[in-house]
C-alpha cells in the first residue's frame, strides 16, 4: 500500500461524499427551490437538475472509483461555473448571507488533482479494468 494512493483515495472520497451530499440536498430540499434560485441568477432552470444529478450520481460514482477522471473532469467545469458566475463577486471569504468560493476553489483544485491523476487503489474501474 502506497502513500500516494491512500492519499489519493482520501481526496477521491471527500470530494465524493461532499458532492454526494450537496447533490442529495437539492433533491430532498425540492429541487423546483434550486431550479428558482438558477433561474434567478439568470441561469436555465433545467441545468439545476443537471448539477444536481451530476453531484448526486458523481458523488457516488467518485466514492466507488468509477470514471473518476470524468466525473473530476465535469466537476471542475461545475466549480469554475460556480466560482465565475456565483461566487467571484462575492469575495474569497463571502459575506455573511452567502460562503465565498474559498470552497469552491478546494473542490475545483481536488476535482483537478483527480482528473489528472485517477484514483485507482479501490476502485472499481482498477478491479475489473486492470
Amino acid at each position: 500500500m502506497d502513500k500516494l494512493g491512500v492519499s489519493t483515495l482520501l481526496l477521491r472520497l471527500v470530494l465524493g461524499i461532499s458532492f454526494l451530499v450537496h447533490g442529495l440536498v437539492k433533491f430532498q430540499g425540492g429541487i423546483a427551490n434550486t431550479v428558482g434560485w438558477f433561474e434567478s441568477i439568470g441561469i436555465l432552470g433545467f441545468f439545476a437538475y443537471a448539477v444536481a444529478t451530476l453531484e448526486l450520481v458523481g458523488g457516488i460514482a467518485l466514492i466507488l472509483g468509477i470514471g473518476t477522471r470524468i466525473v473530476s473532469a465535469f466537476i471542475v467545469v461545475l466549480m469554475i461555473g460556480a466560482i465565475v458566475k456565483v461566487k467571484f463577486a462575492i469575495g474569497f471569504l463571502g459575506i455573511p448571507e452567502m460562503a465565498g468560493y474559498e470552497l469552491d476553489l478546494a473542490f475545483l483544485v481536488i476535482a483537478l488533482f483527480l482528473a489528472i491523476n485517477g484514483s485507482k487503489f479501490l476502485s472499481i474501474d482498477e478491479t475489473f479494468f486492470k
